[in-house]
């Protein structure tokens, strides 16, 4: 697409009521001043010291909890604050450990089990994966993630949505993702229909260690297939198509559309595949359980200053220091996460969509009515066309419609839902495992 449609297709799928404030006050100086205060527990290793006010992974939580009752404060008690725990044990953890994420509930007025989650993890590490006792600052990794889920919560707490958002910062990441295990646990048993999650893990630096710069995209990764298929999901996916349209796909597609409406913020580079090669995040196990959920990191890494011991090798500096951020950067991936969130916040859920095409020059759809859905919007790509078309093909008040002469082997379909106030969801493809919503039985 060119970038006049893009920015066409962007104001389409997300109308203005939904996106009223386009420039969220985001402040560089605050992200900065929680990541300090984060580096200033010496460490925050899953496996170090929990009971120690002013050192280690239990006083940095306590921290993090604090911040979220401070702004419930502000907000006349807009935000419900929990940690869920429960022990847990593993190859990076020998012995059974207490682990606890730290959320800030903001309920919906509508439809408050609809959920968006921001997350990023609080926990850092050094070297050696299980050196609990050296230092660990942990400012990019993750201490950006965590810094961008406070002031996201700081900036949309002050609003209202029909439906749900959480604010997360879990533990556990760097031993094996065990505080998004955690979450989407929680999430599964309390019955929540997330409608996205993103995850930000390493989202505060611009230059690469390998001297290269860019300071204009971040990545967001999404996986292709779904990550709770079955064999016979898995066997639709391969005859009629399906596997580049998970809803984790179509939230990347729908975060970058977004980000393209926005000339002061960064392009979306879209990643297709799960996470980067070998490395895991926080939103795999939600993947795994069939949420939609994305992870945002930086454009460039730099290893030299991940999971690295504090010290210099000759002319390198090794360590995950503060002097290596850039927090301009961070705020504008912070500004993309509240823009996303508020706007998928303020939306419906996306409709799971039946397709009827075979053996015909029509094509038929079929959905539920969505609650808080005045209408709905009909897209189409090409089926090796990477993003949608710019123009809808139809909108309908009804749950379905035969679209005449459109062949559906040649073409992908999918579904948005819109609110009332023209707010607009992601879009739902018409294909096996194509619904955000997670299965009933597999």
């Amino acid at each position: 697409m060119t970038c006049h449609s893009r920015f066409l297709f962007a104001a389409a799928l997300i109308a203005a009521p939904a996106l009223a404030q386009t420039t969220p006050p985001v402040s560089p100086q605050r992200l900065r001043v929680d990541v300090e205060r984060l580096v200033g527990f010496g460490t925050r290793h899953t496996l170090s010291v929990q009971d120690d006010p002013v050192r280690g992974i239990g006083a940095a939580r306590d921290w993090a909890a604090q911040q979220f009752r401070s702004m419930a404060a502000q907000c006349g008690g807009c935000l419900t604050i929990e940690t869920p725990e429960r022990m847990v044990s593993g190859s990076r953890i020998p012995s059974p450990v207490r682990l606890v994420d730290v959320i800030a509930i903001q309920p919906g007025t509508e439809r408050p089990n609809e959920v968006v989650i921001i997350q990023g993890h609080i926990d850092s590490r050094v070297s050696d994966v299980m050196n609990a006792a050296a230092d660990a600052p942990g400012a990019n990794d993750d201490g950006s993630g965590t810094a961008l889920v406070l002031e996201a919560a700081r900036v949309l707490s002050h609003r209202k949505f029909p439906t749900t958002i959480v604010y997360a910062i879990v533990s556990g990441e760097e031993q094996g993702l065990f505080g998004g295990k955690l979450l989407a646990d929680t999430a599964a048993a309390r019955g929540w229909h997330i409608k996205a999650v993103l995850n930000n893990d390493i989202v505060g630096n611009t230059h690469g260690s390998d001297g290269f710069t860019d300071a204009a995209h971040v990545r967001v990764f999404s996986e292709g297939p779904r990550g709770d298929a079955n064999d016979k999901l898995r066997a639709a996916q391969r005859r009629d198509g399906g596997e580049n349209d998970s809803p984790s796909r179509n939230l990347s597609r729908y975060i970058a559309e977004l980000a393209a409406g926005d000339k002061g913020g960064l392009a979306v580079r879209q990643v297709w595949r799960a996470d980067r090669i070998g490395r895991g995040g926080d939103h795999l196990p939600f993947e795994e359980m069939g949420y939609p959920a994305v992870r945002f990191t930086v454009a460039v890494e730099n290893y030299d200053h991940q999971h690295q011991d504090l010290r210099t090798e000759g002319a390198t500096h090794y360590g995950d220091t503060i002097d290596q951020m850039d927090f301009t950067y961070l705020a504008k991936v912070t500004r993309l996460n509240i823009r996303a969130a508020a706007a998928i916040a303020a939306a419906p859920m996306p409709p799971t969509v039946l397709q009827k095409a075979a053996v015909t020059t029509d094509t038929t759809l079929s959905w539920a009515a969505v609650p808080g859905a005045v209408g709905y919007t009909v897209w189409r790509r090409r089926t090796d066309a990477s993003a949608w078309e710019a123009a809808p093909v139809a909108r309908t008040t009804a749950p379905g419609m035969t679209i005449k002469g459109l062949r559906g082997d040649d073409w992908y379909l999918g579904v948005s839902a819109r609110a009332a106030d023209g707010a607009q969801s992601p879009i739902a493809s018409a294909v096996p495992g194509g619904g955000y919503e997670r299965p009933t039985a597999q």
